[in-house]
């Protein structure tokens, strides 16, 4: 468990990192939870919920970032994301 709240503290160091460059576009967001898979679940809010970009910044920005940050994650995914 102490693994996994390390894990979730480092989750968390990297969205603080991108934070800024969602808050400029009017957006934000917010971790969710960690999945037994290592698949992150966080909200979008703001401009960040509603852009057509969305999935986008999701995938490019956010999952990308994780990922390089924290290779043991597999994707990030917005859990209030219309489908």
């Amino acid at each position: 468990m102490e693994n996994n709240d390390k894990l979730i503290q480092k989750i968390n160091n990297v969205i603080d990192q991108i934070r800024p460059y969602l808050e400029a576009d009017g957006g934000d967001i917010t971790f969710v939870n960690l999945t037994e898979d290592n698949v992150v679940n966080v909200e979008l809010h703001g401009a960040c919920a509603s852009c057509s970009m969305s999935i986008m910044t999701l995938k490019q920005g956010v999952e990308q970032a994780m990922i390089k940050a924290l290779p043991e994650i597999k994707s990030v995914e917005a859990i209030n994301m219309p489908v």
